[in-house]
Protein backbone atom coordinates (compact mmCIF):
# COMPACT_ATOMS: atom_id res chain seq x y z
CA UNK A 1 0.00 0.00 0.00
CA UNK A 2 1.44 3.38 -1.02
CA UNK A 3 2.21 5.93 1.70
CA UNK A 4 3.10 9.59 1.44
CA UNK A 5 3.49 12.79 3.43
CA UNK A 6 3.85 16.47 2.55
CA UNK A 7 6.00 19.07 4.33
CA UNK A 8 5.16 22.65 3.40
CA UNK A 9 7.89 25.25 3.77
CA UNK A 10 6.22 26.89 6.76
CA UNK A 11 5.95 23.51 8.52
CA UNK A 12 9.69 22.96 8.56
CA UNK A 13 11.88 23.83 11.54
CA UNK A 14 13.20 27.38 11.17
CA UNK A 15 16.18 28.45 13.28
CA UNK A 16 18.51 31.45 13.53
CA UNK A 17 21.82 30.92 15.35
CA UNK A 18 23.80 34.04 16.19
CA UNK A 19 27.57 34.23 16.31
CA UNK A 20 27.47 36.17 19.58
CA UNK A 21 30.08 34.15 21.48
CA UNK A 22 27.62 32.04 23.48
CA UNK A 23 28.41 29.00 21.29
CA UNK A 24 31.86 30.03 20.09
CA UNK A 25 33.24 26.49 20.36
CA UNK A 26 30.91 25.55 17.50
CA UNK A 27 29.51 28.62 15.70
CA UNK A 28 32.16 30.67 13.92
CA UNK A 29 32.00 34.26 12.72
CA UNK A 30 32.17 37.90 13.67
CA UNK A 31 29.62 39.19 16.24
CA UNK A 32 27.21 40.27 13.49
CA UNK A 33 27.33 36.88 11.74
CA UNK A 34 24.56 34.28 11.96
CA UNK A 35 23.39 30.97 10.49
CA UNK A 36 19.81 30.38 9.34
CA UNK A 37 18.43 26.85 9.01
CA UNK A 38 15.21 25.52 7.53
CA UNK A 39 14.96 21.81 8.33
CA UNK A 40 12.67 19.11 6.95
CA UNK A 41 13.92 16.36 9.29
CA UNK A 42 15.47 16.34 12.73
CA UNK A 43 18.05 14.43 14.72
CA UNK A 44 17.67 14.81 18.49
CA UNK A 45 17.93 18.55 19.19
CA UNK A 46 20.08 19.31 16.14
CA UNK A 47 17.30 20.35 13.75
CA UNK A 48 13.60 21.05 13.73
CA UNK A 49 11.10 19.27 11.50
CA UNK A 50 9.75 15.76 11.06
CA UNK A 51 11.55 12.66 12.41
CA UNK A 52 13.73 10.97 9.80
CA UNK A 53 12.64 9.10 6.69
CA UNK A 54 14.36 5.82 5.84
CA UNK A 55 18.08 6.40 6.41
CA UNK A 56 17.70 10.21 6.23
CA UNK A 57 18.26 11.98 9.53
CA UNK A 58 18.84 15.61 8.50
CA UNK A 59 17.75 17.51 5.41
CA UNK A 60 17.75 21.28 5.42
CA UNK A 61 18.95 24.39 3.69
CA UNK A 62 21.32 26.66 5.56
CA UNK A 63 22.75 30.11 4.93
CA UNK A 64 25.98 31.42 6.49
CA UNK A 65 25.61 35.21 6.79
CA UNK A 66 28.76 37.29 7.20
CA UNK A 67 32.45 36.74 6.52
CA UNK A 68 33.92 34.00 8.73
CA UNK A 69 30.53 32.55 9.62
CA UNK A 70 29.93 28.81 9.81
CA UNK A 71 30.96 25.90 12.01
CA UNK A 72 34.28 25.52 13.78
CA UNK A 73 36.07 22.15 13.79
CA UNK A 74 33.78 19.53 15.35
CA UNK A 75 33.57 15.70 15.41
CA UNK A 76 31.20 13.18 13.84
CA UNK A 77 31.08 9.40 13.76
CA UNK A 78 28.92 6.89 11.91
CA UNK A 79 27.23 9.48 9.71
CA UNK A 80 27.51 10.18 6.01
CA UNK A 81 27.09 13.91 5.41
CA UNK A 82 26.44 15.57 2.05
CA UNK A 83 26.49 19.29 1.24
CA UNK A 84 25.18 20.81 -2.00
CA UNK A 85 26.31 24.42 -2.51
CA UNK A 86 24.01 26.89 -4.31
CA UNK A 87 25.61 30.27 -3.60
CA UNK A 88 28.70 31.89 -2.15
CA UNK A 89 31.77 29.84 -1.26
CA UNK A 90 32.05 27.05 1.30
CA UNK A 91 35.51 26.40 2.72
CA UNK A 92 35.45 22.83 4.02
CA UNK A 93 38.27 21.42 6.15
CA UNK A 94 38.08 17.73 7.00
CA UNK A 95 40.28 15.01 8.48
CA UNK A 96 39.39 12.12 6.13
CA UNK A 97 42.47 10.31 4.84
CA UNK A 98 45.42 12.67 5.23
CA UNK A 99 43.04 15.61 5.57
CA UNK A 100 42.29 18.39 3.12
CA UNK A 101 40.99 21.92 2.64
CA UNK A 102 38.35 22.22 -0.09
CA UNK A 103 36.56 25.25 -1.50
CA UNK A 104 33.15 24.72 -3.06
CA UNK A 105 30.99 27.12 -5.07
CA UNK A 106 27.56 26.94 -6.70
CA UNK A 107 27.06 23.52 -8.30
CA UNK A 108 29.75 21.83 -6.18
CA UNK A 109 28.88 19.17 -3.62
CA UNK A 110 30.60 16.66 -1.34
CA UNK A 111 30.07 13.39 0.52
CA UNK A 112 31.94 13.15 3.84
CA UNK A 113 31.65 9.76 5.52
CA UNK A 114 32.76 10.19 9.15
CA UNK A 115 32.71 6.43 9.83
CA UNK A 116 34.92 5.46 12.76
CA UNK A 117 35.49 9.14 13.56
CA UNK A 118 36.29 12.33 11.74
CA UNK A 119 36.24 16.08 12.18
CA UNK A 120 35.41 18.93 9.87
CA UNK A 121 34.93 22.69 9.76
CA UNK A 122 32.64 24.56 7.36
CA UNK A 123 33.12 28.29 6.87
CA UNK A 124 32.12 31.13 4.59
CA UNK A 125 35.22 33.34 4.50
CA UNK A 126 33.95 35.81 1.88
CA UNK A 127 31.42 38.60 2.32
CA UNK A 128 28.90 36.78 0.11
CA UNK A 129 26.30 34.62 1.90
CA UNK A 130 26.98 30.89 1.54
CA UNK A 131 23.87 28.83 0.69
CA UNK A 132 23.83 25.03 0.92
CA UNK A 133 21.56 22.06 1.51
CA UNK A 134 22.84 19.52 4.03
CA UNK A 135 21.84 15.85 4.07
CA UNK A 136 22.81 13.42 6.85
CA UNK A 137 22.19 9.70 6.45
CA UNK A 138 22.87 6.61 8.55
CA UNK A 139 25.63 4.40 7.07
CA UNK A 140 24.98 0.83 6.00
CA UNK A 141 27.96 -0.35 8.05
CA UNK A 142 29.34 1.19 11.25
CA UNK A 143 32.94 2.28 11.91
CA UNK A 144 34.14 2.36 8.31
CA UNK A 145 37.32 4.36 7.57
CA UNK A 146 36.43 8.06 7.01
CA UNK A 147 36.30 9.19 3.37
CA UNK A 148 35.69 12.35 1.35
CA UNK A 149 34.56 12.86 -2.26
CA UNK A 150 33.46 15.94 -4.16
CA UNK A 151 31.70 16.59 -7.47
CA UNK A 152 30.14 19.30 -9.62
CA UNK A 153 26.70 19.64 -11.23
CA UNK A 154 26.80 21.59 -14.52
CA UNK A 155 23.26 22.97 -14.79
CA UNK A 156 23.96 24.48 -18.22
CA UNK A 157 24.80 21.13 -19.81
CA UNK A 158 22.41 18.95 -17.80
CA UNK A 159 19.21 21.01 -18.01
CA UNK A 160 15.99 19.03 -18.45
CA UNK A 161 17.81 15.88 -17.39
CA UNK A 162 17.40 13.88 -14.19
CA UNK A 163 21.02 13.62 -13.01
CA UNK A 164 22.17 11.29 -10.23
CA UNK A 165 24.77 13.06 -8.08
CA UNK A 166 25.27 10.53 -5.28
CA UNK A 167 24.96 6.75 -5.27
CA UNK A 168 25.83 3.93 -7.63
CA UNK A 169 25.53 5.60 -11.08
CA UNK A 170 28.49 6.33 -13.34
CA UNK A 171 29.95 9.68 -12.35
CA UNK A 172 28.02 9.85 -9.05
CA UNK A 173 29.83 10.17 -5.72
CA UNK A 174 29.95 6.96 -3.67
CA UNK A 175 28.24 6.77 -0.29
CA UNK A 176 28.22 3.87 2.23
CA UNK A 177 24.46 3.38 2.05
CA UNK A 178 21.73 2.18 -0.33
CA UNK A 179 20.89 5.77 -1.25
CA UNK A 180 20.72 7.94 -4.37
CA UNK A 181 20.54 11.73 -4.66
CA UNK A 182 19.45 13.25 -7.99
CA UNK A 183 18.94 16.83 -9.17
CA UNK A 184 16.62 18.16 -11.85
CA UNK A 185 16.50 21.68 -13.30
CA UNK A 186 13.73 21.79 -15.88
CA UNK A 187 11.48 23.96 -18.02
CA UNK A 188 7.74 24.49 -17.71
CA UNK A 189 5.53 21.88 -19.35
CA UNK A 190 7.89 18.91 -19.11
CA UNK A 191 7.10 15.68 -17.26
CA UNK A 192 9.64 13.25 -15.80
CA UNK A 193 9.04 9.76 -14.48
CA UNK A 194 10.92 8.62 -11.37
CA UNK A 195 11.05 4.93 -10.48
CA UNK A 196 12.61 3.83 -7.15
CA UNK A 197 14.75 0.71 -7.27
CA UNK A 198 12.22 -1.40 -5.34
CA UNK A 199 9.01 -1.03 -3.34
CA UNK A 200 11.27 -1.17 -0.28
CA UNK A 201 12.78 2.21 -1.20
CA UNK A 202 11.24 5.54 -0.28
CA UNK A 203 11.70 8.81 -2.18
CA UNK A 204 11.92 12.34 -0.79
CA UNK A 205 11.24 15.12 -3.33
CA UNK A 206 12.28 18.68 -2.39
CA UNK A 207 11.46 21.75 -4.48
CA UNK A 208 14.33 24.20 -4.00
CA UNK A 209 12.97 26.67 -6.54
CA UNK A 210 9.88 26.83 -8.72
CA UNK A 211 6.68 24.81 -8.69
CA UNK A 212 5.89 21.22 -9.66
CA UNK A 213 3.20 18.58 -9.57
CA UNK A 214 4.40 15.43 -7.80
CA UNK A 215 2.20 12.34 -7.87
CA UNK A 216 -0.79 14.63 -8.37
CA UNK A 217 0.10 17.10 -5.58
CA UNK A 218 1.28 20.65 -6.26
CA UNK A 219 4.49 21.64 -4.47
CA UNK A 220 5.91 25.16 -4.39
CA UNK A 221 9.05 26.89 -3.18
CA UNK A 222 10.75 24.77 -0.45
CA UNK A 223 7.80 22.38 -0.22
CA UNK A 224 8.55 18.65 -0.21
CA UNK A 225 6.96 15.22 -0.34
CA UNK A 226 7.93 11.75 0.81
CA UNK A 227 6.64 8.64 -0.95
CA UNK A 228 7.10 4.99 -0.04
CA UNK A 229 5.78 1.64 -1.30
CA UNK A 230 5.30 3.02 -4.82
CA UNK A 231 6.84 1.70 -8.04
CA UNK A 232 7.06 5.14 -9.65
CA UNK A 233 5.57 8.61 -9.93
CA UNK A 234 5.50 11.61 -12.28
CA UNK A 235 7.07 15.03 -11.73
CA UNK A 236 5.32 17.71 -13.78
CA UNK A 237 7.14 21.04 -14.15
CA UNK A 238 4.75 23.97 -13.61
CA UNK A 239 7.25 26.89 -13.45
CA UNK A 240 10.30 27.53 -15.60
CA UNK A 241 13.68 26.97 -13.91
CA UNK A 242 12.22 24.63 -11.31
CA UNK A 243 15.06 23.09 -9.29
CA UNK A 244 14.36 19.78 -7.54
CA UNK A 245 16.41 17.46 -5.33
CA UNK A 246 15.33 13.82 -5.07
CA UNK A 247 16.66 11.50 -2.35
CA UNK A 248 15.91 7.79 -2.69
CA UNK A 249 16.57 5.76 0.44
CA UNK A 250 16.10 2.18 1.54
CA UNK A 251 13.38 2.05 4.18
CA UNK A 252 14.59 0.59 7.47
CA UNK A 253 12.87 -0.55 10.65
CA UNK A 254 12.03 2.43 12.88
CA UNK A 255 12.61 0.50 16.13
CA UNK A 256 16.18 -0.21 15.05
CA UNK A 257 16.62 3.47 14.20
CA UNK A 258 15.55 4.57 17.68
CA UNK A 259 17.99 2.12 19.27
CA UNK A 260 20.77 3.39 17.02
CA UNK A 261 19.98 7.03 17.85
CA UNK A 262 20.02 6.42 21.60
CA UNK A 263 23.48 4.88 21.26
CA UNK A 264 24.83 7.72 19.10
CA UNK A 265 23.43 10.76 20.84
CA UNK A 266 26.72 12.62 20.39
CA UNK A 267 26.56 12.16 16.56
Amino acid sequence: MSQSFIIRNEERGHDLIKSDGSRSSYIAGHPDGFVTRASSFNFHEYQGGRPGFGTIRVFGDEVFHGAGCGYNMHPHHNFAICAFVFGGQLTHVNTAGEGMVDQLRAGDYYVFSAGSGGKHSELSITTEDMQAIYLWVLPEQLYLPPSYHRGHFDFRRRRNELVQLVGNADGALPIPQDLRVSRLIADKGRTFRYAPRTLGHGTYVFVREGRIGCSGTELGHRDSMGLSSVDGFDIEIIDDDSDILIVETVMIDEANIRTWESEHAGH
